[in-house]
């Protein structure tokens, strides 16, 4: 495996036209109310999409939040607020993509989706192995940019 840094592949045209993912570590306190008391690991995560987007990458993001039970959706467990915060921030929308594993969806070149909270998918927390090779097929880049999780 060939590890190179996101910057140098931006700075080379690279990025352009590939579909970018990043994991990020989005990880934020919330009140009872799910409103996110804290912003700072957001704030964090900004300069790396916008280098995909400014490199003209399709670019999809996701992240952990809480302890959620893996397959089971509850909405406290979402990353809406995420969303709504990263959009407020970055000055545009960013949509929230649920039951992404197999890729039935699409993010177009300078869009950026948020992909729902990755500790739903069955196998993350053990590292199964057929969820990385799904995780895979999603992209051309990957990013890791979650060095909190790592």
């Amino acid at each position: 495996m060939q590890f190179i840094r996101f910057s140098d592949l931006c700075a080379q045209g690279k990025a352009k036209g590939q579909r970018v993912f990043i994991r990020a570590d989005l990880n934020v306190p919330q009140d009872d109310d799910g409103n996110i008391t804290e912003d700072t690991r957001i704030r964090a995560s900004i300069p790396a999409i916008q280098m995909a987007v400014d490199a003209g990458a399709a670019v999809m993001v996701t992240s952990h939040l809480g302890r959620p039970t893996e397959g089971e959706f509850k909405p406290e467990d979402s990353l809406q607020p995420v969303a709504t915060r990263m959009g407020q921030l970055m000055g545009r929308h960013i949509r929230v993509v649920a039951d992404w594993v197999e890729g039935d969806f699409s993010v177009a070149p300078g869009e950026v989706v948020l992909l729902e909270n990755c500790r739903l998918n069955v196998g993350e927390k053990k590292n199964k192995p057929e969820l990385a090779a799904k995780l895979g097929k999603l992209c051309d880049i990957f990013v890791h940019d979650a060095f909190g999780t790592a």
